[in-house]
This record gives C-alpha cells, sequence and structure tokens, in this order.
C-alpha cells in the first residue's frame, strides 16, 4: 500500500472566496445546486480532475447565495485537491455558511485511468431548543 502523506491534506487550508448568505422566507423545502463544469487538479499526479458536484440542502434562516457559491467553485480550478478532500471541504463551507438543517455534497467525478468516482458527504444538524 502507497501513501501520500504530502498529499493528504492539499487544499483543505487553501484560501478559497467566501460563501455569502442570504435570509431564507419560507420554511420547509429543500434546495438542489447541480455545478457541472467543477475543476481541480490532483495534487498527486497534477492532472485536471473534472466532475458534477450536487449540493442538495434544507435551508433553516439563511441559503446559500449563488454568485459566491459560483465564485468559490470556478477557485478550485488551480487547486491541487484530492476529490475526497474537496466534497468535504465544499460540505464544511456551506455548512459554514448558511447552518442547514441538512445537506448533502456529491462529485460524480469523469473517468481517469479507466475509473470513475463517485464521492457523497453529509451533514445533519442536532436538534437545537429553537428548532423545536
Amino acid at each position: 500500500m502507497r501513501d501520500y502523506p504530502e498529499h493528504a491534506r492539499a487544499g483543505l487550508d487553501a484560501p478559497l472566496p467566501p460563501l455569502a448568505a442570504w435570509p431564507n422566507q419560507f420554511p420547509g423545502y429543500e434546495i438542489t445546486i447541480d455545478i457541472p463544469e467543477y475543476t481541480s487538479i490532483c495534487p498527486k499526479t497534477g492532472q485536471p480532475d473534472f466532475g458534477l458536484i450536487t449540493i442538495h440542502y434544507a435551508p433553516d434562516r439563511l441559503c446559500v447565495e449563488l454568485k459566491s457559491l459560483k465564485l468559490y467553485i470556478h477557485a478550485y480550478r488551480n487547486l491541487g485537491i484530492f476529490y475526497e478532500n474537496a466534497i468535504n471541504r465544499i460540505l464544511n463551507d456551506v455548512v459554514e455558511a448558511c447552518k442547514p438543517l441538512w445537506v448533502t455534497v456529491t462529485g460524480e467525478f469523469n473517468v481517469r485511468g479507466g475509473m470513475r468516482s463517485t464521492i457523497t458527504a453529509r451533514y445533519n444538524r442536532k436538534p437545537q431548543k429553537s428548532d423545536k
């Protein structure tokens, strides 16, 4: 088994544009955002990675503002980051920006080396006293 410790954390701390949020007006609905033009760089090989990112969430008090999301995702274009790290970082940044009730981030990455990868990360907020 090969270990790539020098690449394992690549991209996790890189500065990215902030995600903005706006006040939600309605309860009890879901938002799905498909981003079909995601690109980044493999930190091991330097080769480009392409994929579809889907963000599916239930907003609470805030919704992710789409222009800031576009700028945020485009910043990955030249970032060296593994698929798994990218999806988990996107999840963490969405949670931080809008504090949804729950969110799922999925990355369906194009075939490279004869393999296709799908990565899914989930967050479910623990009920708060104000949620009851």
